[in-house]
């Protein structure tokens, strides 16, 4: 292949997106990721799940700090004579004055069914809101967030058990497949892109740290959609007796009682509907992940405990990459 692409992306959701473009041996002279960072002690620095994938292909790999105002970047994306520019969930802003350096322009992998669920955190935010499917969609980058028009949009059905890590495997993937033949045929230009109805839109916002805390009033089915929707990280948690405990994994129950009652032995919590949630996969503060039965067993969380709602804000919560 002769056609030059340069990829613009971050976490693990873009790798799978890029190995494709590389195994069809398209020339990719630059990719684009956000810097590393330190860990929390500042003993590690931590490059993004793209810049260890470029690496190992020995694909150049640029990390600046912002594309804004950037104009060594500018200049040097100029000169590479670009065909196309993939960006995938990269985490910056594309200025509009970069828009024009590809012939063919920047396209967007969005993991979502747009207009629905533009912004940061689309797949976390579809989970939350108990929708029964999301996808990806393809579009051309325009001067606002995801608003662009679109010209494919791919669906994936929502289980009640898929979390935001499941979820997300399954739209890289789909991605991954369907990238090759999208890029072929802007390349030939047989593709139509079609605008956004911008009255059907919605937004997913960045998630906050404060959305973690469980709110044991709300109902059974929101629960778990938390839950789900914020696994890995930064995971949803109740407070008990001063410490945090982390939810992986639960279902619904068949008990009900007081609200945020401990309803049985092996932890089944009452919710704000009359409905309850059992735990299945549980993380004390400190403490690797357990299974239920493992937990119960030196437990303080016993049946007829209750767990109340309380302030997130004494917490340190990881910040985790959108999509």
């Amino acid at each position: 292949m002769t056609k030059k692409i340069v990829f613009m992306g971050t976490p693990l959701f873009a790798v799978p997106i890029l190995k494709s473009l590389y195994e069809k041996n398209y020339i990719i002279p630059a990719v684009y990721t956000q810097p590393p960072k330190k860990s929390q002690r500042g003993q590690k620095i931590n490059k993004s799940p793209i810049q260890t994938a470029a690496e190992d292909w020995n694909i150049n790999c640029r990390t600046p700090g912002t594309l804004k105002e950037n104009k060594e970047e500018y200049e040097y994306l100029k000169q590479l004579d670009l065909d196309l520019v993939i960006v995938v969930a990269y985490g910056q802003i594309i200025p509009k004055e970069f828009l024009n350096l590809a012939k063919k322009g920047f396209i967007n992998v969005h993991a979502s069914l747009l207009p629905k669920w533009r912004g940061a955190a689309p797949i976390q935010r579809s989970i939350m809101n108990l929708d029964k499917e999301t996808g990806i969609s393809i579009m051309r980058i325009g001067e606002k967030l995801d608003t662009g028009p679109v010209c494919n949009s791919y669906r994936v059905e929502i289980k009640d058990s898929d979390n935001a890590e499941i979820i997300s495997n399954k739209l890289s993937i789909l991605a991954s497949e369907k990238i090759i033949e999208n890029v072929d045929n802007i390349f030939e230009d047989k593709l139509t892109f079609k605008e956004q109805d911008d009255s059907k839109a919605t937004y997913a916002s960045k998630i906050e740290k404060s959305e973690g805390e469980i709110q044991w009033n709300d109902n059974a089915e929101s629960i778990i959609g938390k839950i789900n929707g914020l696994y890995p990280s930064p995971g949803a948690f109740f407070i008990f007796k001063d410490e945090r405990y982390k939810i992986l994994k639960a279902e619904l129950g068949t008990k009900s009682g007081e609200v945020g009652e401990v309803m049985t032995g092996d932890l089944e919590i009452s919710c704000g509907d009359q409905k309850s949630i059992k735990v299945i996969e549980i993380q004390r503060q400190g403490k690797k992940p357990q299974n239920i039965n493992e937990f119960v067993l030196g437990s303080q969380i016993t049946k007829g405990s209750r767990i109340t709602t309380v302030s997130y804000t004494h917490l340190t919560l990881p910040t985790i990459y959108s999509v």
